[in-house]
């Protein structure tokens, strides 16, 4: 099932606001959009991997597709949902961040996060097909529309082995070609 990214900022913005009484979900939903990493190597991160970093510090994972180290950098935007779930959670440092509600120490699964994404785009009335790896492709739209980052560079972050793999993830829409059209040489 192909899901699509979060296109427009104040549907993010949305989304945030709707999560503001849910602190483990809204840090999910802003680390899934600040990070670019799959919802899986979020979902596999422990209290302990997180809980005394600072804004720009790394934070080292294995992914767990491809085998290979990942880093993600904690943005404000991440120190400060994670500050406010850490505040709400009493586990040890060996406890999921993510953890399931059903009890014990179990993440969240991916099926979980995409019904949570279904729900949440539902709720700002938002049309489309939305799953757990819109969070990733949101994150990579708007690398490259808001802030310009070379597909080259998002195809590095996102740890893909082909370009055509990183292409799916831009989310070109079909006005942006007509527009370059325009364009005069």
């Amino acid at each position: 099932m192909k899901v699509e990214p979060i296109i427009d900022l104040k549907s993010v913005k949305s989304i945030k606001k709707i999560l503001s009484d849910a602190p483990r979900d809204k840090l999910l939903f802003v680390m899934g959009v600040n990070s670019g990493l799959r919802v899986q190597d979020l979902l596999a991160l422990k209290i302990g991997d997180v809980k005394d970093v600072k804004i720009g510090e790394r934070v080292t994972l294995r992914e767990k597709k491809t085998g290979k180290d990942n880093v993600f950098v904690v943005n404000k935007e991440i120190k400060s949902a994670l500050d406010a779930y850490l505040m709400t959670v009493k586990d040890d440092d060996d406890h999921f961040l993510f953890k399931s509600r059903k009890g014990r120490n179990y993440p969240l699964t991916t099926y979980a996060v995409t019904k949570y994404m279904k729900k949440w785009t539902e709720a700002i009335n938002l049309k489309g097909n939305y799953g757990a790896h819109s969070l990733r492709k949101t994150w990579t739209y708007h690398q490259r529309k808001a802030f310009g980052v070379s597909w080259e560079v998002l195809a590095k972050r996102l740890n893909h082995s082909s370009p055509s793999i990183t292409r799916r993830y831009l989310g070109v829409q079909e006005e942006e070609v007509e527009e370059i059209l325009m364009n005069t040489i």
